[in-house]
């Protein structure tokens, strides 16, 4: 029988996985187990330590690997000790060339196959599917990772955690690292706000087990109601266009929940919420995954049930559905799926969204067809053909009791109910049926068409004329609530269309985007004339070219478009997809004049960035000479002046006097030295023509050397960098040149009696190498400012140099593969950072 896994998830290095791991492990050996240590790491942390004395330790064992010795898991002693439990630490660890395995979640799952229960370790940042995002919020990656299946295979998964502030806490106290490495690890991947980025990661990645194992129990266990352990708002989409609205409302719903999940459905059925616009079900399906949703379809006749059906095996616990567009008289017959689905919910929530159709995708309808759709006309029809009968019927028991007038105004009653439903032709046949059924039926003589009456005979005209005027009335009015249905869409396309300018919006694909959206098109191309207009290019493709354009086969001549609206000689917006009313020309025209403002927009820019280095280049010239007109005449005259005073036949200088000379001298020029390789060295470096010799470099050869290099300022720094640090890929020379200009600047900006520290430290594949000052430091909002060069961020001092140090020293550190960055010193004070790649050797060894 296969073993059980048990895994410790850190939300992030320290937070005490491995002695969770331990301490499970003498729980067990308490209660009479057999536990075995396979492989754990301490880091040499003295509490974790204490922890495995008295426990059974299977020796590693040991590889060497280009002549280095390393000590690995041994798996098959492991096997061989066959104990009930093995403690095995760093699920993600890569093992070294040579092992039996090349990762150690294998050599895991090999000793479950031998029926061993394991119990291992793994923080959140090497679970694959989060690598990515842990490198996006603290600059590092990750090399060693885990699949996330074979955590979520584990039977158990606990999560170790602990507030930011409690680890950096026990970082202070030297409970995690060295206290020479604790500084740079606080201020850089133990921020705040990374602590507080991987905490939430790793609550959200067990959240998610947790949802799955709760998913398997109500399988297991055949439950279909709905338990509401977490959030989730499911929208049903028709294919319609309201349902860009629905999906909006949703993902609204769902935010106000922190962690709640958004479902998008439709149902596939051949009436009802089935039969919607592909194209509309295409877009919302986008729509839908850009807002972190999903989209599912499924396949019911009964919509109603088919959702909640859907919305019941995802555990969901709120519904969305759009407001039926049907009329009170059609939902007699049927309550409508909303209704429906809200009568059988239980304890899912329905929302029923309003929404107006003719925001987005809308066709219009031709002025040609009648007001009323095809489907009221039909009920219309079937209410005279159907109801006048029913209703004489109904009637004719009565004949003795009821008078012509009361029957009559029945007649009138069924008439504006037709009218109301089917409009005009149908109240009209159904008032001139009706006036013949009366005059038949209820007007003396009975049995005969003739009116003894002249009363009834007026009273029968008239009930013809006001059913023909309701009737009329009614499709009048369906006709003005179209027509206003169609301006209101016009000016929200309008208004839309305004909105994309004030945004700033200019993109023409986002533009064309729209357009085509707000009218239903198929594409929507902006074409450009090549040469000079002939007879035939109105037809010919090879004059026009394609500018921009949305949607599927885009028009490559104004002849292939259905709707073309010519901008100007050279510009033609072609819609293809359908013909346009003249009123939706309007629109058309107002969105190829803001089309060809973007494009006009777009052309600036590019010709913006076409000057921007020319303007770069002048600016920067402006500023040499600016800068360099003091800076090189000043340790020139220097040394000229100590030249020429030792070179006077008049003045017969001391020993002493002498030699400071000669030192002012030698000073000076190379202080100009240096200030004309800073000048080379950045031209060079914007020139991208920048020498580079990288190799394997060890700091403790560079450090040193870099402190001598100061000269007179060696005494203001002090060096703290371990021989135990790996060598890191760097060019040895520029390094040096780097570490040189960062302490200038540190010891040039310290308090006197203050020391620079210089300190290195190893994390994963990165060496950071820290310059540490106590000066006054700078606000974080110029901490970008300080690399620009030829300033110096408000120093009056002209003394101090061009402004090249920090410009020149992150240049050379980017163009070696590394980083510069400027941090707050805790206490007060500027710290530079320099993070440099740790040499393939290192880590292979």
């Amino acid at each position: 029988m296969r073993g059980r896994l048990r895994v410790y998830l850190g939300a992030a290095p320290g937070v005490g996985k491995t002695y969770a791991m331990l301490g499970e492990g003498r729980r067990g050996l308490e209660r009479g187990r057999d536990v075995v240590v396979g492989f754990v790491e301490t880091h040499d942390r003295p509490r974790t330590a204490a922890l495995l004395e008295g426990m059974e330790v299977i020796p590693r064992k040991t590889l060497v690997y280009r002549g280095a010795t390393f000590a690995e898991l041994d798996v098959d002693a492991v096997i061989e000790r066959k104990p009930t439990v093995a403690l095995i630490d760093e699920l993600a660890h890569t093992n070294v060339p040579g092992s039996k395995n090349a990762k150690r979640w294998q050599d895991i799952d090999e000793i479950l196959d031998a029926g061993i229960d394991v119990v291992s370790t793994v923080n959140i940042q090497h679970l694959e599917s989060v690598n990515d995002v842990v490198q996006e919020i603290t600059g590092i990656p990750q090399r060693e990772t885990v699949p996330d299946e074979v955590v979520r295979r584990a039977d158990q998964v606990e999560l170790v955690d602990m507030s930011p502030e409690a680890l950096r806490r026990r970082m202070a106290h030297g409970n995690v690292y060295a206290p020479e490495k604790v500084d740079a690890a606080l201020s850089n991947y133990f921020r705040v706000g990374n602590l507080t980025a991987l905490r939430e990661l790793a609550l959200l990645w067990v959240a998610g087990k947790v949802d799955d194992q709760l998913d398997s129990y109500r399988a297991e266990h055949g439950i279909a109601g709905t338990w509401e352990t977490r959030e989730r708002v499911v929208v049903a989409l028709t294919g319609g266009p309201e349902g860009d609205t629905l999906v909006r409302r949703a993902a609204r719903i769902a935010a106000r929940t922190k962690g709640a999940d958004l479902l998008a459905v439709h149902v596939t059925s051949s009436d009802g919420l089935a039969g919607g616009d592909p194209a509309n079900l295409a877009r919302q399906r986008t729509l839908v995954e850009s807002m972190g949703g999903t989209y599912h379809q499924v396949v019911g006749d009964d919509i109603p049930r088919a959702l909640l059906d859907f919305a019941r095996g995802v555990n969901a616990t709120q519904l969305v559905l759009g407001a039926s567009r049907r009329g009170r008289f059609a939902q007699i017959f049927s309550r409508g799926v909303g209704v429906e689905t809200t009568a059988l919910s239980g304890s899912i929530d329905v929302h029923l969204v309003t929404h107006e159709e003719a925001k987005k995708g809308r066709r219009q309808p031709d002025r040609s067809r009648a007001a009323l759709d095809r489907k009221r006309r039909i009920i219309g029809w079937a209410v005279a053909i159907v109801g006048l009968p029913l209703l004489t019927a109904a009637l004719l028991p009565f004949r003795d009791v009821l008078s012509l007038p009361s029957e009559i105004l029945l007649f009138l009653c069924l008439v504006v109910g037709v009218a109301l439903i089917g409009g005009t032709w149908p109240a009209f046949t159904a008032a001139v049926g009706g006036s013949l059924l009366l005059n038949w039926y209820f007007t003396p003589p009975v049995g005969e068409l003739t009116i003894s009456d002249p009363e009834n005979l007026l009273a029968l005209i008239v009930f013809v004329l006001v059913a023909a005027a309701v009737s009329t009335i009614v499709d009048l009015a369906a006709r003005r609530t179209r027509e206003a249905a169609r301006a209101r869409a016009d000016a929200e396309a309008l208004s839309t269309l305004a909105g994309h300018v004030l945004r700033g919006e200019a993109a023409l694909p986002s533009l064309l985007g729209r357009l085509r959206e707000t009218f239903g098109l198929d594409s929507v191309t902006l074409l450009e004339r090549r040469s000079e207009p002939t007879p035939d290019d109105q037809s010919e493709p090879a004059a026009w070219r394609i500018i921009a354009t949305s949607g599927q086969t885009p028009c490559t001549a104004p002849a292939a478009a259905d709707t073309d609206v010519q901008i100007s000689d050279r510009l033609v917006l072609a819609a293809r997809g359908r013909l346009l009313d003249a009123s939706d020309r309007r629109v058309l025209e107002a969105f190829a004049a803001e089309a060809a403002v973007a494009l006009r927009q777009e052309r600036l820019e590019e010709e913006a960035e076409q000057a921007k280095p020319l303007a770069e280049a002048d600016r920067m010239r402006t500023a040499l000479l600016a800068a360099v007109s003091h800076d090189l005449r000043t340790p020139l005259a220097a040394a000229k002046a100590s030249v020429d005073s030792l070179r006077s036949p008049d003045i017969d200088w001391s020993p002493q006097d002498h030699d400071e000379l000669l030192d002012t001298a030698h000073e000076s020029l190379a202080r100009l030295d240096r200030l004309v390789e800073n000048l080379l060295d950045m031209s060079r470096l914007q020139a991208g023509a920048l020498g580079l010799a990288l190799q394997p470099v060890a700091l403790e050869e560079v450090v040193p050397r870099a402190i001598d290099d100061l000269g007179s300022l060696r005494d203001r720094v002090e060096g703290d960098v371990s021989i135990d640090l790996p060598e890191i890929v760097a060019d040895p020379a520029l390094l040096e040149r780097v570490l040189v200009n960062l302490m200038t600047n540190a010891v040039r900006h310290s308090p006197a009696g203050q020391r620079v520290l210089i300190t290195a430290s190893w994390h994963d594949d990165q060496v950071e190498i820290r310059v540490i000052d106590r000066g006054p430091g700078i606000p974080r909002e110029y901490y970008d400012r300080v690399f620009q060069p030829f300033q110096r961020l408000g120093d009056r001092d002209n003394g101090t140099g061009v402004g090249l140090g920090l410009a020149l020293s992150r240049g050379l550190t980017e163009a070696m593969g590394g980083t510069l960055v400027p941090e707050e010193t805790p206490g007060g004070g500027l710290t530079m950072t320099v993070q440099m790649p740790i040499s393939s050797q290192a880590v292979t060894a």
